[in-house]
């Protein structure tokens, strides 16, 4: 239990990545899964960012002539979210697009039904 407490930051990326798993398997409307998605990528940016931040460093901007690797945190991890979220806009906004074009084609938004007219439609 103490380990929980003192990485919380990992525990709720972790939740936080569940629970969209758990929407992205559970619901049939198309807009949840994506939904879903990008709450395991919060969960994901969330984990990247709590493994790059060092307790007791500063950002990684020569202060006061201080060059010490020690004194600064990694960067990357930052860079990485920063791309990971453009990236997740990204596709959101062409999932989203996709899904308004399946709904004016097959009048639903549920997976399973769009699958059964289109294999209707090849056959």
């Amino acid at each position: 239990m103490q380990n929980l407490l003192t990485n919380y930051y990992e525990a709720t990326a972790m939740l936080l990545f569940g629970i969209g798993f758990s929407t992205l398997l559970l619901h049939r409307n198309i807009i949840k899964k994506v939904i879903g998605l990008n709450i395991m990528d919060s969960g994901v940016c969330l984990f990247l960012a709590a493994k790059g931040y060092i307790e007791g460093r500063s950002v990684p901007i020569v202060v006061n002539g201080v060059q010490d690797v020690e004194a600064y945190i990694n960067p990357i991890p930052t860079g990485l979210i920063l791309t990971g979220i453009v990236i997740s806009v990204s596709m959101t906004a062409f999932a989203l697009s996709l899904i308004v074009k399946l709904h004016k084609r097959y009048d639903t938004l549920d997976f399973n039904e769009i699958i059964r007219l289109s294999r209707e439609e090849d056959a």
